[in-house]
């Protein structure tokens, strides 16, 4: 299966961008599922809520993930949280899993930076980090995408999984 992350600090567009690439790349016939993984105890498919957005998008699967519960629903009940990969393999087999947050992990990522939110480009540090979708123009040793230029990120991450 091909894993492919979008990886940011908090109010970088990393929500926006999966919407975004789950809807574009689903629209050109590839089968598509999210993980999205959360810091906090959390109820699935509230409207307006990420992993609703993901499903509204197109995605065949949301698995939605914390310390206190992940789902396609299992309660862990004071387990530790699954690792990424223990996720994975509950997926059904599809073109491409998106995978919101999981910054430490080993799959190849795409970094959303905005310069408003002041963080550090994880690019610098991580050779898992494959290319940046900014709102400016940075100095990365990997590709700089327009945060807004969905077609591209999406070519991008298709070209980079073999798809």
């Amino acid at each position: 299966m091909n894993v492919f992350g979008i990886v940011g600090f908090k109010n970088a567009g990393k929500t926006g961008l999966m919407e975004r690439l789950v809807a574009e790349i689903t629209g050109r016939e590839f089968t598509v599922s999210t993980v999205k993984h959360a810091h906090h105890s959390f109820d699935v498919d509230q409207p307006g809520k990420d992993s609703f957005r993901h499903r509204v998008a197109g995605a065949s699967q949301v698995v939605l993930a914390s310390g206190t519960r992940w789902a396609l629903m299992s309660e862990l009940r004071g387990a530790p949280e699954p690792p990424l990969a223990e996720l994975l393999a509950q997926l059904a087999p599809v073109d491409l899993v998106l995978v919101e947050g999981y910054k430490r992990d080993a799959h190849p990522k795409i970094e959303a930076h905005r310069a408003v939110t002041q963080h550090p480009l994880l690019a610098l540090d991580d050779p898992t980090v494959k290319g940046v979708a900014s709102d400016v123009t940075l100095n990365v040793p990997c590709p700089v995408f327009d945060l807004d230029d969905t077609t591209a990120i999406a070519d991008f991450i298709l070209s980079e999984a073999g798809l």
